[in-house]
């Protein structure tokens, strides 16, 4: 039997396959980490502790480490204010469906619940991002809470959090250990009955298109025979890119804020829409007079966002194997066709603008930097973007094949994020290129794990896009005719940041030095960072202009030249007029 139940927890851990513990060390959560390091180490069957600079940063490595391997990932913090800070991204996880454990750590026992230095109710605090939160109140009960902690993110992917007093970690295990029982993956295959409504649905429709999400992420050759047997063009979500856009002829790219391509206008044109595994939030970007099918092996969220008729819970892959068979396939490809060509030219009229005959403009346009770092990376490297404008360069400009991985906040939507993700990543596949795409914003924000990088020597390639702006934000005002302000920051030396924590680290000014710079970075041996010195005034241009958007930049670029700002006003403008969408 384990010693303590600290043991026990960590004995789980390693019983569940866990290799790592990223967290900062403290106080209540001391006899845990003594434990792990009782274990060894992982190079001798145990655990690592990787110890950040910020606990979001360890919420946040756990979940891109928990993504990236579909394996139970663990972050800790000590109790009160260590633990809080695991909150936003643990939210990031729970939102992703990552299956992390927390590991809160907490006060006493004996003074839960009478003012306490450092108390909080980490049972209370951490439910809205769990599926599983508890209190270990004993010792009789602790292995078997760890126990469900474990199966419970491991079987639902998501966030189980256990919430372990100091005194009673430290405590002799007093209950013997029970096993952990991993479910083995199941597909859940769909009524016979549903998939023969879809069917007459499909058959009925003489224009068919399809949207799919991150559910389709083990279905990309069910979904491009279905595309096939329809005729029909398939627009994709930020997350389910990687799954979906690639060796797929028919692809017409994405819709929403980051969306390009002809994939808006092709699903609204369409009679029937197929919604495959995917929960996009942004209603507004979605047709409500289009007749709708939506296909998750989550209920829930069927029709959550847009009008379903046509709902089928189950897997896609599973889904569409039994609707193939049922399907009469459309000879008439003119409805497809129609929309691939629009795809075709706005990439190259309107996407394909940001970087034609900008290699010596500057400052430096970020989507010609984004498009170069496509172009050097390597065939599997996992990205990470920051939330805002690079989340935007990276949907337009990276181009998945299968092999390559790409993460963002998609859903929570934090900023910050990016290189915590990658120091994740990186640590669960060492030989792997692993690529942070940080905004300013984004690194400031937690700028301190820069030192666990170079402490621990991670390789992480660091490309960071530099405007001096939180460029989003600044769109985000424009088109609601409100003048930037507040967004503008000094210009930070992370050059000199990053060489002082030993990262190998450039900074680029002209266009022409982009290209030897990122080379120069992905051949390192060890981290590196290039800051790229990119235009404040470029902003993304949605799939789709509307008439207020319009209007509020008009408005807004009125009130700037007002109140003295005529060149600010200009500059804007011959930064994006080249990127207004175009047929």
């Amino acid at each position: 039997m384990a010693r303590t139940v600290a043991d026990q927890l960590v004995q789980s851990l390693v019983d569940a396959g866990v290799r790592r513990i990223y967290g900062i060390v403290g106080d209540s959560l001391n006899p845990v980490v003594d434990a792990v390091r009782r274990t060894g180490g992982a190079a001798h069957g145990g655990i690592d502790w990787v110890h950040v600079r910020h606990e979001e940063a360890a919420a946040f490595a756990a979940s891109a480490e928990a993504q990236t391997t579909g394996r139970l990932a663990v972050c800790a913090g000590s109790c009160g204010p260590g633990n809080l800070h695991l909150i936003n991204g643990l939210y990031d996880a729970h939102r992703s469906g990552a299956p992390v454990l927390a590991i809160a750590s907490h006060i006493p026992s004996t003074e839960i619940g009478r003012g306490y230095f450092q108390e909080t109710h980490p049972d209370r605090l951490f439910v809205e991002c769990s599926l599983y939160c508890e209190l270990v109140s004993t010792t009789d009960q602790a292995p078997h809470l760890f126990r469900a902690a474990i199966q419970a993110a491991s079987a639902d992917d998501g966030v189980a959090v256990v919430t372990l007093p100091g005194d009673i970690a430290s405590q002799p295990a007093t209950a013997p250990l029970p096993p952990v029982a991993l479910p083995f993956p199941s597909t859940l295959v769909p009524d016979d009955d549903a998939v023969r409504m879809l069917a007459d649905a499909v058959n009925s429709a003489e224009k068919v298109a399809i949207f799919a999400g991150y559910g389709a992420r083990d279905a990309h050759d069910e979904v491009v025979a279905l595309a096939d047997a329809l005729g029909a063009p398939v627009g994709h979500s930020l997350r389910g890119k990687d799954f979906i856009q690639y060796d797929n002829p028919f692809d017409v790219g994405m819709t929403g804020l980051l969306g390009y391509g002809a994939a808006h206008a092709g699903i609204h044109d369409a009679d029937l829409l197929i919604l495959l595994g995917t929960d996009f939030p942004y209603s507004q970007f979605l047709p409500d007079d289009v007749a709708t099918a939506q296909v998750d092996t989550c209920a829930s969220v069927i029709g959550r966002r847009t009008p379903v008729q046509f709902p089928v819970h189950g897997d896609v892959g599973a889904t569409v194997r039994a609707l193939l068979p049922r399907i009469r396939r459309k000879t008439d490809r003119g409805y497809l066709e129609r929309w691939r060509k629009r795809h075709d030219a706005i990439m190259t009229k309107s996407v394909g603008a940001y970087t034609q005959d900008v290699e010596h403009l500057v400052p430096i346009h970020p989507e010609y930097v984004a498009s170069i770092l496509d172009e050097v990376a390597a065939d599997d490297a996992v990205f990470s973007a920051d939330t805002g404008m690079c989340n935007v360069w990276a949907a337009r400009y990276l181009t998945p094949n299968g092999r390559r991985r790409f993460l963002a906040s998609s859903l929570h939507g934090s900023m910050a994020n990016a290189l915590p993700h990658c120091i994740g990543v990186q640590l669960a596949h060492p030989g792997r290129q692993v690529v942070s795409i940080s905004g300013d914003g984004g690194l400031s924000m937690l700028l301190s794990e820069l030192i666990t990088v170079g402490a621990y020597r991670i390789p992480v390639k660091i490309v960071v896009f530099d405007n001096s702006t939180l460029g989003m934000v600044k769109a985000e005002m424009l088109v609601d005719g409100l003048p930037d302000f507040g967004v503008d920051v000094p210009q930070v030396d992370f050059r000199g940041i990053a060489a002082a924590a030993g990262i190998d680290a450039r900074r680029v000014d002209k266009p022409e030095d982009v290209h030897g710079a990122l080379e120069h970075a992905m051949a390192v041996d060890g981290p590196a960072l290039v800051q790229v010195i990119t235009d404040p005034r470029a902003l993304s241009m949605p799939p789709t202009v509307t008439g207020a958007q319009i209007k509020g930049f008009a408005l807004a670029m009125s009130k700037v030249v007002v109140g003295g700002g005529m060149g600010e006003a200009v500059s804007l403008a011959r930064s994006n007029l080249r990127n207004i969408p175009r047929p």
